[in-house]
């Protein structure tokens, strides 16, 4: 017996398709600033180790996540970001020794802007996840993902650039060049 029925073809995306909070369908465009030496990699073995997550979110390596300033977080909203998570190394482990000591820093000034612009607390996540963590970066990117869904898309998106976010140069690292 054959089937001849054919499989139904999935409805095309367009632009900002898929964007309110009402619809089930609702994704989610996160950015992580992901730590070069932990993060990131954590991120890779989750990719070796074929694990399953949420696709919804750009990756953005930074050196150090001590590097990443409010105006970063910010930048990544107006561009239409509905979640920003900042990851980085565990304490300890840092490369750069305390860089996850100012990433610390740097996230409590961020978040202060974040609650004085009015936008929730929920869309903005700071963690720790090695190299060899890559369940645990897949796990944390599935409950961001599920949190930022629950609260709907940012009111703050004022364009739906999200894929031209860049990180600027320090002038440290300008001058090495």
């Amino acid at each position: 017996m054959t089937d001849t029925a054919s499989p139904s073809p999935s409805p095309k995306k367009t632009k900002g398709a898929a964007r309110t909070a009402g619809e089930s369908s609702f994704d989610p465009r996160i950015v992580v600033f992901a730590c070069n030496w932990c993060s990131y990699a954590g991120a890779d073995t989750a990719g070796v180790m074929r694990i399953q997550h949420q696709p919804h979110f750009r990756m953005i390596r930074v050196m150090c996540s001590g590097r990443i300033q409010p105006a970063f977080v910010l930048r990544a909203f107006e561009k239409g970001a509905d979640g920003v998570l900042v990851s980085g190394c565990h304490f300890g482990d840092c490369h750069y020794i305390f860089g996850n000591e100012r990433a610390v820093e740097q996230f409590d000034k961020t978040m202060g802007v974040v609650k004085l612009l009015g936008i929730e607390e929920g869309r903005l996540r700071l963690e720790w996840i090695s190299a060899a963590e890559g369940a645990r970066f897949a796990e944390v990117i599935d409950e961001f993902t599920d949190q930022v869904r629950a609260i709907g898309p940012s009111p703050f998106a004022t364009s739906d650039a999200i894929e031209e976010i860049e990180v600027p140069e320090t002038e440290t690292e300008t001058e090495r060049n």
